[in-house]
């Protein structure tokens, strides 16, 4: 098992997971105190301000905190990929680990796709935690709701399902997004202008591929929902 070696596996789980974790809290803290933000006023227009937690977290849990860590994802560790391996096969750095009779599907592709699957709930968890306590700081810290009824409310709205509902989604966004970058740094054209074009259509693509696979999993998840919470 080529691609299990820690030197290979443990350098690919670090680049792609604990270094991608600080940007992500912080776009993701950022991303829930703007939804409470925005959404505050027409809540509290109904009396219902004490709710809005609930809403924003559940958005955020099955939503917006797998699809955010997705992007992130490929947009700083998909283009990575796809550069490096793209280079690589501009330089005929693949065609020589052929002719050294090692296979740069092993060695290069997977441990990349495993570390992309393995390290993409952690950071969607991150994503979610952060979002959830950005929608607090603003609802509770700034605008003064009650946080027992805040935790209260978003307890009674969300529950495990829910949170294992924007983890699957994360694991298929993770395998498709470092499939695509690994697949478009192996056939990119020769020269710096089709590493460039390589990377840049690995980007556009996974996020094609991150909307699409939403959309379906949502569909087939939330049928799942209503099978389970069925009485």
């Amino acid at each position: 098992r080529t691609w299990g070696r820690w030197s290979r596996l443990g350098t690919q789980l670090y680049v792609i997971g604990t270094r991608s974790a600080p940007v992500l809290a912080l776009t993701g803290a950022f991303t829930g105190a703007i939804l409470a933000l925005e959404m505050y006023e027409q809540f509290a227009a109904f009396g219902q301000e004490f709710r809005l937690g609930a809403v924003v977290n559940i958005s955020i849990v099955k939503q917006i905190g797998p699809v955010l860590a997705a992007v992130m994802l490929a947009g700083r560790v998909g283009c990575s990929l796809t550069a490096e391996l793209g280079s690589m096969r501009v330089t005929d750095q693949l065609d020589a680990m052929r002719v050294m009779a090692a296979d740069p599907i092993r060695v290069l592709v997977a441990p990349r796709l495993v570390a992309c699957v393995l390290m993409i709930p952690t950071l969607t968890i991150v994503s979610n935690l952060c979002g959830v306590f950005g929608a607090w700081f603003i609802t509770v810290g700034v605008y003064e709701v009650s946080g027992l009824r805040y935790w209260d409310f978003s307890e009674w709205f969300i529950d495990w399902f829910d949170v294992v509902n924007g983890l699957v989604k994360s694991v298929f966004f993770g395998f498709v997004i470092a499939l695509i970058s690994c697949y478009k740094g192996f056939h990119c054209r020769p020269g710096a202008q089709g590493v460039g074009q390589a990377t840049t259509e690995a980007f556009v693509t996974s996020f094609v591929a991150i909307v699409m696979i939403n959309l379906v999993l949502a569909k087939f998840l939330n049928d799942v929902a209503l099978i389970i919470r069925a009485p």
